[in-house]
């Protein structure tokens, strides 16, 4: 990240200097990224050995590191390996099933105006709103973790992979017409190729969603893996051990995402198209995209009219609509949406306000990316849900915890988006502002954040969808009061799925707004992108 956001920010600084300065300038870029790090080390040991906190609150670092020295002899390992096994197998399922149906969609306009609509109206559900259903479906074992990846996998690569073989350059589908290609050829020729940028974008994203998600359900439902580890070390107050997993599953996260960036750059070794213009395909509509949901109502209904399966475990879709309208009626969903929301909107003034600062800091200044930029990109690898047991334990299970685990949801996509965006700007910028003599209050109002705009808005769209999502988690794991994942989880322990059901219709439809909301705010500030 630290080489790509170093380019394209020449026009905040001066003129060139001379090479001893410039030789000055490499050392102390050498040095800057360890200052943090080692900061903070050095304020660990202080506060260990002064006792500011309970050792049971900050263990000292000889502890984790005598706890790395036991558990790393064999169990430590032993449980990373039975993750890595269930991701690998999740990958391989989600994937494969992801390529396949995305390929479908994109080849073929009657199945985008059949599925596709249905498609994405079930993916706007978290995958941490499915898991009370999955539970009662599928138990506690192993094919709960694996049903939860493929969830988690699926969407992301099938709906990159639409994207990818639809929007393949008409000129060289033409070309391919002209020249009466076979359907082998094109897709070998054409498709494949055109389609491999968004897969391989897909994957990536796949990879980061499904290592969270496994972590989730490893941390709600497991007896094995470093998700149940972390969980039997904050159970037992031993955040040494909990420490341990965190600085493991940040390592784990920055493997795969190494090897993803060489395999990527290995696979795509031919010129990519401009990105500037946003290519927009035809959204299906008509009343054929309501044969597929119809069809599997009318199923629903008739698998619980029937008796085909249990009604404790899938009630009718009459039911769910019945205590969704009693819900409404009588206030106790929209109370709980209310708290949600209000969650969601407080972790993301935190989150995404203290993300757009850092990465306006980050952006404008070179020694602010080199001391603090390596630190947060490492923070970052750590998955979402590996910070639950030690903000439990630090923050306990009120509100303050929930804000900040929500704020640190929606903190790093408009850190990254912001940074990007600056970086992305235009030399001539910085030149104009030198003959003008602007100051830099001056270039932040009148060049930055206008430049910057598509990709700000591009991040707070994506910071608002995982403020939603860091809401529901933290419901899930910090239990409350009120709202609607709270909602869903004292539904499940009654054995209430028409409850269940009729809170993830209610998580699904707001998901879809608060969606569109973030949409509709980056399109109006990227209205010269639309094609």
């Amino acid at each position: 990240m630290n080489g790509v956001l170093s380019r394209g920010r020449g026009w905040l600084r001066g003129p060139l200097r001379d090479p001893i300065a410039t030789q000055g300038r490499s050392h102390k870029g050498r040095v800057l990224p360890w200052v943090v790090p080692v900061l903070i080390a050095l304020l660990w040991v202080v506060a260990s050995r002064q006792h500011w906190m309970s050792e049971q609150i900050l263990p000292a670092p000889s502890l984790v590191w005598q706890s790395a020295l036991e558990f790393g002899s064999g169990e430590l390992w032993g449980h990373l390996w039975i993750s890595l096994q269930r991701l690998f197998w999740g990958l391989l399922a989600g994937v494969g099933s992801g390529l396949l149906l995305g390929t479908w969609l994109g080849t073929s306009r009657q199945a985008q105006t059949l599925v596709l609509p249905t498609f994405v109206a079930l993916a706007q559900i978290p995958t941490l709103a499915w898991i009370p259903l999955f539970m009662l479906f599928f138990g506690i074992g192993e094919l709960l973790k694996l049903v939860v990846l493929v969830k988690a996998v699926v969407v992301p690569v099938t709906l990159h992979t639409l994207v990818g073989v639809r929007d393949a350059q008409p000129k060289l589908r033409e070309a391919a017409a002209a020249l009466r290609l076979p359907r082998h050829l094109l897709f070998r020729r054409l498709l494949l190729p055109a389609a491999l940028p968004a897969f391989l974008t897909g994957v990536r994203l796949a990879l980061a969603t499904g290592w969270t998600s496994l972590l989730a359900v490893e941390l709600l439902a497991s007896s094995e893996g470093i998700g149940y580890l972390m969980v039997w070390g904050r159970q037992l107050f031993m955040l040494d051990l909990v420490l341990l997993c965190i600085l493991v599953i940040g390592l784990v996260g920055a493997l795969l995402e190494r090897g993803f960036s060489t395999l990527e750059k290995r696979l795509l070794y031919w010129p990519q198209p401009a990105t500037g213009e946003q290519q927009r395909g035809p959204v299906p509509r008509g009343w054929q995209s309501l044969l597929l949901p119809a069809a599997l109502l009318a199923l629903w209904q008739a698998s619980n009219s029937f008796g085909w399966i249990d009604p404790n475990i899938l009630t009718s879709p009459l039911e769910v609509l019945r205590t969704l309208f009693s819900g409404l009626a009588d206030g106790s969903l929209p109370e709980a949406m209310l708290l949600s929301l209000q969650r969601t909107l407080t972790g993301l003034l935190l989150g995404g306000g203290a993300g757009l600062l850092s990465g306006l800091l980050l952006g404008l200044s070179h020694n602010a990316e080199r001391l603090f930029g390596p630190s947060l990109s490492a923070l970052r690898q750590v998955a979402l849900f590996a910070w639950v047991p030690l903000l439990t334990a630090w923050f306990g299970l009120g509100e303050g915890a929930k804000n900040v685990f929500v704020g640190l949801a929606a903190f790093f996509p408009l850190l990254i988006a912001t940074q990007r965006g600056i970086a992305s700007l235009s030399p001539q910028l910085g030149e104009a502002a030198r003959t003008l003599r602007l100051n830099l209050w001056q270039r932040l109002r009148l060049l930055v954040l206008p430049g910057a705009a598509p990709a700000i808005f591009a991040g707070l769209r994506l910071s608002l969808i995982y403020a939603w999502l860091g809401t529901i988690g933290a419901e899930y794991f910090m239990p409350s009061d009120g709202g609607i994942a709270s909602l869903m989880i004292g539904a499940q322990q009654l054995f209430r799925m028409d409850q269940v059901m009729a809170a993830m219709v209610l998580i699904g439809l707001v998901g879809a707004l608060l969606g569109t909301l973030g949409q509709r705010l980056e399109s109006r500030a990227t209205r010269w992108r639309t094609a």
